[in-house]
Formats: C-alpha cells, structure tokens, sequence
C-alpha cells in the first residue's frame, strides 16, 4: 500500500509502466485527464477526506482555481488552502477549542504536502512548505491526550531519523506497537490522519518515521541511493526497545509504498518484528526479472529470480501483502510472484482488493479506509496469537 502514488524510479518504473492495463486506465477517474500526475495527488487528497486529512469541498474548490500547467500555480492555491486551515487551527486553539484546532492542523499538514509536490529537495518553496507542515504536526502532537513525542533516532553516524511516537491510548505495562515508515521519499505526517486512530483503536502504540531526516529533507539525496537503507527497520527497533515502554514481543511493522522492499529486507534481517505489511519481496522480484534480458518471458524471470532472492527465505514473522487490482502491476502477475514467493515463507498472504469493492487503486487512494481497517485488523490479530503462545508456554511450564 502507498501514501499517495509516487512513481518508482529506474527499471521498477519502466516495469511498472508497461505492465497498466490499459482498459484500467481508461476507467480511472482523472480531473485532468492530459495530468495523470496531479490528477492522481488531487485523488489521494479526496481519499483523505474520510480519514481526517481533507474536506472533499476544500479540495475541490482548490483544483477549480488550478490552472495544471501552472507549476507556480499548483503550489500557490494549495498553500493558500494550507494557510488559511492552519491559521483556523490556531485561531480555534486561542480560543479554546482544542478539537478544532487539531482538525484544522491535520488538514493543513495534508495541503503543505500537496503544496511541496512538484518540487525537488533543492527548491526554497519546498522547504518553506515543509517547515510549515512540520510545525502543524508538532502542535497537533502536542495537543494528544496522552501528548506524542517528536523522538530522534540514531542511525548513520552523521544523520538520524526522526519519528513522530502517538502512545497508546490507555498504557498499562509493556505496550504493542506498530511502526509506520513509507518509500523512500514519503513523509512520515501522513501518518498522522492515515493510520494513527486505526493503532489507537486497537490499544496499540504508533511510530511514523521516514528516511528524511530531522530536517526539512534537503539531506535525503545525499542519503537516498544507498544499497542499505534497509539497516535503518534495525534502527528503529533498536530505539524502541531501549526505550522500556515497549513490548518487544509485539512489535509489527507497516511498510508502506510499491517501493518497500528495503522494509521487506530489513524484516529478514532483523528477527525482533512480530508481524509485517510490506512488498514481501514482490518488487524486487519484479524488477529483477525485468532487467533478465535473457529470459523471454516474465514467468521464467520470475522462476529462475525467486530462487536467488534471500528475502522471502529468511522473513520469520507472518507477512501480509495488500495491493489494488487497479495499481501498476497486473493481477496475474502479481500471483505468480506471490506463489513464487510462498515457496519459501508460508505464513505470508496476500489481499488483492478488487475494482467492486474500492481501495483497487494504486495505494488503496481511492478508499484508503477499507485497506487500513483490513490491515490494522490483521496487525492486532498476529500481535493478540503471539501473545496467546506465549502465555501458553508459560503456563505448560
């Protein structure tokens, strides 16, 4: 599952491209059918709405005084829209009314995002839009009962990562917890409105971290062609742990995004994680028999790739993979690296959401609830059968 829709680079892309069905194309939803790129961020914003990060009017009102061809003018109307939700927010906070704020906060933190998208790491606008929807994040935290922290985490030895911990709502004792961390480039606030009252509902503590750093991300390139992003999963838990408030036995791990294969390895390496929504490895697999150009066709790639690949092979914990018939790779293709993949890792499964039931699209932007209520669900129930065996155990002996 994904944030949004960010396109995966290199070979992954080309892949990805070639392998859209064209009649899902055509049927998909565009508002500006020559803009399948903004078309689809303006989708991902609506899908927000029933989750807290976007009224449908806003965004819609918004998109009306768009003109797409208009880079400068993409980037002012969403931050004007931004603007004035934060300057409601804390206007609603002066006054008092705390709720209010923190709805508004939240949804300025989604249009600060929409605001920064065509631009790169470089550009002064982005970091200024960045920096704002930092500073709505913060006083959202802030305002939570109980309050959420902003955490830092050591990772290489010149840059760290930084979180955003939401504890769980009623702590009594050592606490499950699931960490959210997206594709390389994804911002760790969406997580705010996406996924964060799904782990409170549950009793389950959140991280949502991302691999931006403790800045604005103007850092990240210098960070984001590294082979070994996937050190980082060990990173995150080594924090958790050191903490005492966690139970080191229920920690799970969503990954989100196409590009989560270095979440997918970074589980196989690291034994600590009790369960996993990730790729599984069917990206990478993807690719690489992509880029097999002596193979003549995609089943043979596969086959022969599978057998190389050592994520699944050493993977522990159970592992669900959610994608959207309607996202860039073909449902049967999708199988047939799912079974690939099962001939190494067992307790793995996959949920193909299909066209007639929504959450179809490339990361479930289309109905990101149905996806999350699904995931969460399985989330607790992997973490709710470790705990069982292991009170089990303790009680045979």
């Amino acid at each position: 599952m994904s944030g949004g829709y960010d396109v995966p680079h290199g070979a992954t892309k080309r892949a990805a491209e070639s392998s859209v069905d064209a009649e899902c194309s055509s049927r998909a939803w565009s508002y500006w059918p020559d803009f399948e790129d903004l078309s689809n961020e303006l989708a991902r914003l609506l899908g927000a709405a029933q989750e807290g990060g976007s009224t449908v009017s806003e965004c819609l009102l918004t998109a009306s005084r768009i003109d797409p061809q208009d880079e400068d003018n993409w980037y002012r109307e969403w931050k004007k829209t931004a603007d004035a939700s934060r300057e409601r927010g804390d206007t609603a906070f002066r006054g008092g009314h705390v709720l209010t704020a923190q709805s508004n906060w939240l949804r300025a933190v989604n249009y600060y995002q929409a605001a920064a998208y065509p631009f790169d790491a470089a550009d002064n606008r982005l970091q200024g839009v960045l920096a704002r929807m930092r500073s709505c994040a913060h006083h959202y935290l802030e305002q939570l009962t109980p309050a959420a922290e902003v955490v830092d985490i050591p990772w290489l030895d010149d840059y760290s990562l930084q979180g955003y911990l939401l504890p769980a709502p009623a702590p009594a004792g050592l606490v499950p917890v699931v960490i959210c961390i997206g594709e390389p480039g994804s911002r760790k606030e969406e997580y705010l409105y996406k996924t964060a009252r799904y782990a409170r509902d549950r009793g389950m503590a959140m991280l949502a971290v991302d691999l931006l750093g403790s800045g604005t991300g103007a850092q990240f390139e210098k960070v984001a062609g590294r082979s070994d992003l996937e050190t980082a999963i060990g990173s995150v838990v080594d924090y958790l742990l050191a903490r005492g408030d966690v139970d080191e036995r229920r920690i799970a791990i969503l990954g989100d995004g196409a590009g989560s294969s270095f979440v997918a390895r970074g589980v196989a390496l690291d034994r600590r994680v009790a369960a996993a929504v990730c790729d599984g490895g069917i990206w990478d697999l993807h690719e690489r028999a992509f880029l097999m150009q002596r193979v003549a066709s995609l089943h043979c790639g596969v086959a022969a790739m599978s057998r190389r690949s050592s994520i699944a092979r050493y993977i522990k914990c159970p592992v669900l993979v959610t994608l959207g018939e309607r996202g860039w790779l073909e449902k049967d293709n999708v199988t047939m690296l799912f079974e690939q993949i099962r001939d190494h890792h067992r307790d793995i499964q996959l949920k193909i959401f299909q066209r007639s039931e929504t959450a179809a699209a490339q990361g479930h932007s289309d109905n990101p609830t149905l996806a999350n209520e699904y995931i969460f669900d399985w989330i607790a129930d992997r973490l709710a059968a470790d705990a069982r065996h292991r009170l089990g155990r303790r009680t045979q002996a």
